[in-house]
C-alpha cells in the first residue's frame, strides 16, 4: 500500500468533545468519525485495525469448532415478547413498526434470534451439540453514549451461542470458550484477565468477564497476587470477619451532631475512628403486594453493593426523602436502626461490631455506644451487601485482594435453559423423549477492543498499537521520495520486499516534511518505523525504529526485510 493511494485524515487536535484517551486519539488520528450520538464511520484506518481483531477472533473461534453465521440486524418484537425480555430490556432496546404496523426491534443481542433458528432446525440428540457464531453490527440505544466507541450505541460483536444435550456438555464447552477467548486476546496482546462476574440481564448461572487492564476502565477488578482469584467487584465476595464477643462495654448516650450528615464528618466531629460508624441505607424493596421499606446497614467506610443487595432483598430503589420521614421521622443523614421495628439488613462486617455510631433518627443528633442484642434487636438478616476493598481477605484463603480497573472486552455466559425453555428449544433424546437444551452464550466487543487497546497502550505522542492490531504493521519513511533516484529506487524496493514476504506495510509516498511524516505515523500508531535516506543509503543502511524505541538502529539494507520478521515473530 502507497500512502498517496490510501486515506490519511489526521487532526492536530482532538474535538472538545472527547474525553478520553481512545476517543480522543481515535478521532486525531483519523481512525473514527462522528455522525451522531454514539455512531461513528470508521475510516479506512480505522477499519484496517477493526478487520484485524475481527480475522484474529474469526480464526481462533473456527479453531475452536464454532460455526459461522450471519443473522439479521432486525428481529420481529413477538420475539423478545416470547422470551419475556422484551419489556424488561427498557429503553435501550431501539423498536419501531413496518409499514404493515408489525413491531421490530434492532437487536442489542442474538440469544431470541438463534434459539428461533436451533427450534426450527435441531430436533434430535444426534444433531447436538452445536456452537453458531457471528460478527455483526449491534444497536443499543444508550442514554448517554460517550467515550467514543467505548460506550457507543452502534458497534461490532461477536457472539456465539451453544446448544447442548446436557449441562455437563455446557460445562464443557464452556471451558472451551474460556480457554478460546485466552488465546484471542494473548494473539491481540493485551493485557488482560479473566474474572468472575454477574450474569446481569442476559441471565444464567455461571459468567466470566475479560478485561483489558488500563487505568480508564469502568469496571473495578478485585484479584489476589498470591492465587488465580479474580472477580468483578460486584461480584467479588467479602468474606465474613472473625467473630467478637457478644456486646460492648460503653453506655448508649445521644450526641448532638449539628450540620453532620456523613459518616466521615460524624466520625471526625466525635474523635471516633470511621470504622465504628455504621451508615443506614433506606431502601424500598419492590413486592408483590407493595413496596417494602427496609434499612440496609454499612460500616462507615464501606460501600453498597447494588447487585449483592439485590440478591438478598429481591429488586429496589432508594427510598425518597418522604418515605423516610414516614417511617423514622427524622429526614435522612440522622437515620439509624434503633427503635426501628421494620425489615433490617446488615452487613456482615456490621454484624461483629461492638460500641457503634448511628443516627438517633433525630434532626442534629447520633447515638455512640450502640449494641446489637441491647440496644436493638440482632439483625434479621446478615450478608455480603458490600464491595470488597484493597486489603480484604481473598475468597480463596490465599491471601489479601487488591483492586484494579479493566476494560470488559468479553464475556460468556452459562445460559442454561432460560430461552430454550421460553422459547420452547427442545430435542429428542436417546428415548424418544423431548428435553430442553441447555445454552451458553459468548461475546466480544470487537470495536471496543480498538478503543481497549488504544486506552491501555498510548503515550505523548499518539497511539500504541499492539503488531496484531495496527493498521500497518510497517511504514516507510523516505527522504525525498520525489527528488531523489536512488531513495525511491530503495524505498519502492524494500516495500516490494515486505509485501511479497507477506508483510503488512505501506511506503509513504506523499511530498510531506519529514516531522509532519513521522508524526502521523506515531499518532497513528505504526509499530516499525524504516527511514530511507541517502545518507544511510552510501553506506548500505537503512535506519530502524520501534514506535516505542528511545533510539533508532541502523540495519544494513539487504537485511532489513529478515530483521523486520524477526521483529515481527517476536
Amino acid at each position: 500500500m502507497r500512502a498517496s493511494q490510501f486515506f490519511i485524515a489526521t487532526l492536530k487536535e482532538a474535538p472538545s468533545d472527547a474525553e478520553i484517551v481512545s476517543h480522543q486519539l481515535m478521532l486525531r488520528a483519523g481512525l473514527i468519525r462522528r455522525l451522531a450520538g454514539g455512531i461513528y464511520t470508521w475510516m479506512p484506518m480505522g477499519l484496517r485495525a477493526l478487520r484485524k481483531v475481527e480475522a484474529i477472533v474469526r480464526e481462533e473461534m473456527n479453531r475452536a469448532g464454532a460455526i459461522e453465521l450471519l443473522m439479521p440486524a432486525v428481529q420481529p418484537f413477538e420475539l423478545w415478547e416470547e422470551s419475556g425480555r422484551g419489556p424488561k430490556y427498557g429503553p435501550e432496546l431501539l423498536r419501531f413498526k413496518d409499514r404493515h404496523q408489525r413491531e421490530f426491534v434492532i437487536g442489542p443481542t442474538h440469544e431470541e434470534v438463534i434459539t428461533d433458528v436451533v427450534r426450527r432446525e435441531v430436533k434430535s440428540y444426534r444433531q447436538l451439540p452445536r456452537h453458531f457464531y457471528q460478527i455483526q453490527s449491534k444497536f443499543r440505544d444508550e442514554i448517554r453514549p460517550r467515550f467514543g466507541v467505548m460506550r457507543g450505541r452502534e458497534f461490532l460483536m461477536k457472539d456465539g451461542y451453544s446448544f447442548h444435550t446436557s449441562y455437563a456438555d455446557l460445562e464443557r464447552e464452556y471451558r472451551n470458550m474460556y480457554d478460546t477467548y485466552t488465546r484471542i486476546f494473548t494473539r491481540l496482546g493485551l493485557q488482560f484477565r479473566a474474572v468472575a462476574a454477574d450474569t446481569g440481564a442476559i441471565g444464567g448461572t455461571g459468567s466470566h468477564e475479560f478485561h483489558v487492564l488500563a487505568d480508564s476502565g469502568e469496571d473495578a477488578i478485585a484479584f489476589c497476587p498470591a492465587s488465580d482469584y479474580a472477580a468483578n467487584v460486584e461480584l467479588a465476595e467479602a468474606v465474613a470477619p472473625a467473630k467478637v464477643g457478644a456486646g460492648g462495654a460503653a453506655i448508649m448516650e445521644k450526641k448532638a451532631t449539628p450540620g453532620k450528615t456523613k459518616c466521615e464528618d460524624v466520625a471526625a466531629f466525635l474523635g471516633l475512628p470511621l470504622t465504628q460508624a455504621v451508615k443506614a441505607i433506606a431502601v424500598m424493596a419492590e413486592k408483590e403486594e407493595g413496596s417494602e421499606f427496609v434499612l440496609l446497614l454499612l460500616r462507615g467506610d464501606h460501600e453498597l453493593n447494588e447487585i449483592k443487595a439485590q440478591k438478598v432483598i429481591g429488586e429496589f430503589r432508594f427510598a425518597r426523602d418522604e418515605e423516610i420521614i414516614a417511617a423514622l421521622g427524622c429526614k435522612p443523614g440522622y437515620i439509624g436502626a434503633v427503635g426501628f421495628s421494620g425489615r433490617v439488613v446488615a452487613d456482615r462486617s456490621v454484624a461483629v461490631m461492638n460500641d457503634c455510631v448511628c443516627g438517633a433518627n433525630e434532626e442534629g443528633y447520633h447515638l455512640t455506644g450502640v449494641n446489637f442484642g441491647r440496644d436493638l434487636p440482632q439483625p434479621e438478616t446478615v450478608a455480603d451487601i458490600r464491595n470488597v476493598v484493597a486489603g480484604d481477605p481473598s475468597p480463596d484463603g490465599q491471601g489479601a485482594l487488591e483492586l484494579c480497573r479493566g476494560i470488559e472486552v468479553g464475556h460468556i455466559f452459562q445460559l442454561r435453559t432460560k430461552y430454550a425453555e421460553a422459547l420452547k428449544c427442545t430435542f429428542l433424546d436417546e428415548q424418544g423423549k423431548d428435553q430442553v437444551m441447555e445454552m451458553g452464550c459468548y461475546g466480544i466487543g470487537v470495536s471496543r477492543i480498538v478503543g481497549a487497546a488504544i486506552e491501555q497502550g498510548n503515550d505523548e505522542r499518539g497511539i500504541v498499537f499492539p503488531a496484531g492490531i495496527a493498521p500497518f504493521a510497517v511504514v516507510i519513511v523516505p527522504m525525498n521520495y520525489a527528488k531523489s533516484e536512488t531513495v525511491r529506487a530503495a524505498a519502492d524496493a524494500l516495500h516490494a520486499e515486505l509485501l511479497a514476504a507477506g508483510i503488512d506495510a505501506i511506503l509513504d509516498d506523499r511530498d510531506e516534511r519529514p516531522g509532519s511524516m513521522f508524526a502521523d505515523w506515531e499518532l497513528i500508531g505504526i509499530p516499525h518505523r524504516v527511514v530511507v535516506g541517502e545518507r544511510g543509503l552510501k553506506e548500505g543502511k537503512l535506519e530502524y525504529k520501534g514506535r516505542t524505541d528511545a533510539e533508532a538502529t541502523m540495519v544494513a539494507a539487504s537485511e532489513m526485510a529478515a530483521f523486520l520478521q524477526r521483529k515481527l515473530c517476536g
